[in-house]
């Protein structure tokens, strides 16, 4: 199998099955990464840790763009974009919505949710959609702040994961 690919015979359920398991190899990929600049001490801390775990993970700078959007309910028209370029193994989304008083919040969560998941089956390229949406800000900062502790690091390496075994399909 090709390079950063594990397959393998497991037991499942007691029968045997093969496998194609994603390791976390980002070397020789293209990555992008749209966050949202609302809620920016939360999105930033959660791109550096994105950004950070590719690099450990052997992305090097030069093939992780990151593109800065004014809200979440921006985000969908660029990652479109993105994807549809053809030049990205992953996406990553970031943004970080905290519920209000009124029903807003989980429309921007409902919407772009649906919004990339379309996106990425129509263009065939993971995007890993990492809208963080919480009720309070103390459950904000819980899933954003603390480097590989984030919701960022997780969407990266998710991110590298799901690209290698896409390679593979």
């Amino acid at each position: 199998m090709g390079k950063g690919i594990t397959t393998e015979i497991n037991k499942i359920g007691g029968i045997g099955a093969h496998q194609i398991v994603g390791r976390l190899d980002a070397s020789g990929m293209r990555f992008g990464i749209v966050v949202s600049r609302f809620n920016d001490e939360l999105t930033s801390e959660l791109c550096r840790s994105a950004y950070q775990c590719l690099e450990r993970n052997g992305a090097k700078p030069s093939t992780i763009d990151v593109v800065r959007v004014p809200g979440a309910y921006e985000i969908p028209v660029v990652v479109e974009k993105l994807a549809a370029s053809g030049n990205y193994s992953a996406l990553i989304v970031l943004g970080v919505v905290v519920e209000g008083e009124t029903q807003h919040a989980q429309m921007i969560i409902d919407t772009t949710g649906q919004s990339i998941l379309d996106i990425s089956c129509r263009h065939k390229v993971p995007v890993i959609n990492e809208i963080v949406g919480v009720r309070t800000w103390a459950q904000a900062e819980a899933r954003c702040l603390g480097g590989e502790n984030t919701r960022g690091w997780y969407a990266a390496e998710a991110a590298i994961e799901t690209a290698r075994v896409y390679q593979q399909l």
